[in-house]
């Protein structure tokens, strides 16, 4: 206690200086967490721009089966990759399995089981 009898500084003004240098790291962090956020969005919006120039599959089964490979690569592309070959019995079993784990819609269930086991 007695070094503080010898400081020119009071003690609340030395803890003011501190929140203000807190203040400052949150506000340079927020704009840095922003600047992500747009570079990435703006990433994106210049993807599907690049997607949508890309020709479309004419052949309803084509479409149906790139659905079901997008659906598979987005759920469950993310722990497993797509097996050689699997019979339709076992391809059930796994995706009704996975269904209840990953989430699914009914609609997702159906295209990666085509997908799987056409």
């Amino acid at each position: 206690m007695g070094v503080w009898n010898y400081l020119s500084i009071l003690a609340p003004t030395l803890a003011g200086g501190i929140q203000m240098r807190h203040r400052i790291v949150v506000a340079v962090a927020l704009t840095c967490l922003w600047s992500v956020f747009l570079v990435a969005i703006a990433q994106t919006d210049a993807k599907s721009s690049q997607n949508s120039s890309k020709p479309k599959a004419s052949a309803a089964t084509k479409t149906s089966q790139t659905d079901g490979e997008r659906r598979f690569l987005v759920n469950c592309g993310r722990c497993h990759n797509p097996p050689e070959s699997i019979s339709p019995r076992e391809a059930r079993a796994v995706v009704r399995h996975m269904r209840v784990r990953a989430m699914l819609s009914a609609e997702d269930e159906k295209l990666i089981l085509k997908f799987l086991a056409p």
